[in-house]
Formats: C-alpha cells, sequence, structure tokens
C-alpha cells in the first residue's frame, strides 16, 4: 500500500470491531409455556471480528486525502488488536460498554529518496462506547432497549523516516481525542428458541463531531444456554473536524462473534 493510504487510514479507525447487541441472546425460558423475565443480574461478555474497510476524507494540518481501503488493504497492515464487549442487566436496566483497539503498521518507499529512502507508518485507534440501557419490550420473541451513553474516538499516527536522507532519523506524530453523547436502539426478535435476529441502531454528535452513526444487523443461533454466535453485517460513520485535523470517514463490512451469558 503507499504512504499516503496508510498514513491517511492510519489516521482513522482502521479497524474497529463490534458484535452490537450479539449480548442481547434468547433467554432460556423463551421456549417455556410461560415465559418470566430473568430476575436479579445478568451478564453477558461476547469476543468478535469486523472485516471493516474504510472510506472517507482524512487530513491534518490542512491538507487532506481521500481514502478508500478495502479490507485486504487493511488486514495486509495488521498488527494487533484488542476487542469486546459486556453488558450487565438487572431486570429492565443494564450497562452496555464496547472497546475497540487496533494497531495497523507498513514501509513505503519515499519518492526520489531525497528527504528519506523509506519511511514506517503505524497508526492505533481505539472506539469506546459506554451506553445506560432501559428494556421497554420484554417478551418471548422480541426486546426491544433505549440506550444513551457516549462514544470516544483516540487516533494516533506516528512516521519514522529511514536514511539515507535529509530527513532519516526524523519521526513525526499525530494524536487526535475526543467524545460526544449517543442515543440508540438495540432488539431482539427470536424465530425459534435457537435462531434470532439482532440489530442495533446509534446516532449521535454536536459536542466534538458533527455526527456520529452506527448500525449493525446480524442473525444468531443459540447452541446452549450459555452460549451463541452472530453473523452480520455492520457500518459505522464520523464527521469529526478541529484545528486542521478532519476525520470524515464510514466503516463497513461483515462481523462474527462468539456469546456468553451467565
Amino acid at each position: 500500500m503507499k504512504l499516503n493510504v496508510l498514513a491517511a487510514a492510519g489516521c482513522s479507525l482502521a479497524i474497529s470491531i463490534s458484535v452490537a447487541a450479539a449480548a442481547d441472546a434468547v433467554y432460556p425460558g423463551a421456549e417455556t409455556v410461560e415465559y418470566q423475565a430473568p430476575s436479579g443480574w445478568t451478564f453477558s461478555v461476547a469476543g468478535y471480528g469486523w472485516l471493516a474497510g474504510l472510506e472517507g476524507t482524512v487530513g491534518a494540518g490542512g491538507r487532506t486525502a481521500h481514502v478508500d481501503a478495502s479490507i485486504g488493504d487493511i488486514l495486509s497492515n495488521f498488527d494487533i488488536a484488542v476487542m469486546g464487549l459486556a453488558e450487565a442487566r438487572y431486570e429492565r436496566f443494564g450497562i452496555f460498554t464496547d472497546f475497540n483497539y487496533v494497531r495497523l503498521s507498513g514501509s513505503s518507499d519515499t519518492p526520489f529518496g531525497i528527504l528519506a529512502s523509506s519511511a514506517d507508518v503505524t497508526s492505533q485507534s481505539l472506539m469506546w462506547t459506554t451506553a445506560a440501557e432501559y428494556r421497554l419490550v420484554d417478551a418471548p420473541e422480541v426486546s426491544l432497549d433505549v440506550l444513551a451513553g457516549f462514544r470516544l474516538y483516540s487516533l494516533k499516527n506516528e512516521i519514522d523516516f529511514n536514511g539515507p536522507g535529509l530527513l532519516a532519523g526524523v519521526s513525526l506524530s499525530d494524536q487526535q481525542t475526543w467524545a460526544d453523547p449517543i442515543v440508540g436502539l438495540k432488539a431482539r426478535y427470536s424465530f425459534t428458541p435457537q435462531l434470532y435476529l439482532t440489530g442495533w441502531g446509534f446516532l449521535g454528535g454536536g459536542v466534538s463531531a458533527d455526527v456520529t452513526w452506527d448500525v449493525m444487523a446480524g442473525a444468531g443461533y443459540q447452541f446452549t444456554d450459555s452460549f451463541s454466535a452472530v453473523l452480520g453485517y455492520r457500518a459505522s460513520g464520523v464527521d469529526y473536524e478541529n484545528d486542521g485535523f478532519v476525520y470524515d470517514t464510514v466503516q463497513q463490512g461483515p462481523i462474527l462473534g462468539a456469546v456468553f451469558r451467565f
């Protein structure tokens, strides 16, 4: 991948991975004749992957570039990721959190080799979402939650120039962190005690970013009372600009997750 594409992608959430509402699995009591919502505390945790491409405009220092990085482009420069979500519920009330961290790196020769022979680019991206939730509908076949909370972004890009050249040994770094309020809905519909649909929609912004949004839809299968798997598709976007730093992108791609409930 060319340096400018990787650097631009590094200035973004190159992969931000989330199974969104996968923790809201079918209740073990759904197959009984008389349905009763769980009493007391229940907890869900999930590990998942979001294979997302990235498209949009990013920039710094008053200069912008268009980014169109495919899933293959992202994976070819992938280093490490830490991804997970958790949900704690007490009857109709709950709290939901989703943590996504990804690091990418790559190297590219510089034009003409005057300033440097090559440059190494490392990008780090974090997206953290936390929201309180209230269950509006709680029935054997369907549930609907309303959520309100915040979403935090933190993006860091580093460029190291290699010699020979005028910039040999020079390192540049740029980092931006911001947060915005969000509101949304999360839903689940069960066809059978094992097969269900799940999804969410979030909308926020107005404090730091102009707008941030997130939608997901997936199908899940409940293998046991405590374990299910989800396969779906997710798209997320944000439009942020501050002091010459621009991050106006959309990420989208398939998701796959494993959910544990206890």
